[in-house]
């Protein structure tokens, strides 16, 4: 399996507003991430979906600068 098929896999969320997002920023950024960018973004996935939208809305601080460089980019 491609490495953005299982992100896309992993990107599916509970929170119908969370999955249009993640999905936009794959489509739209994923393939010119470098390596330590494509970690962050995985790690992000990690977090609960509310966690997770607080942070991509700006409710929540980016715990890292790689995670803040992710999180710039769905603005």
């Amino acid at each position: 399996m491609a490495e953005i098929d299982r992100v896309r896999r992993n990107c599916r969320r509970g929170l119908l507003e969370l999955d249009v997002v993640l999905t936009r920023f794959l489509d739209r950024h994923f393939e010119s991430l470098s390596p330590q960018q494509r970690d962050a973004f995985n790690r992000m996935l990690d977090y609960p979906d509310n966690d997770l939208w607080d942070l991509v809305t700006g409710k929540q601080a980016p715990p890292d600068a790689e995670t803040a460089r992710i999180v710039s980019l769905f603005e």
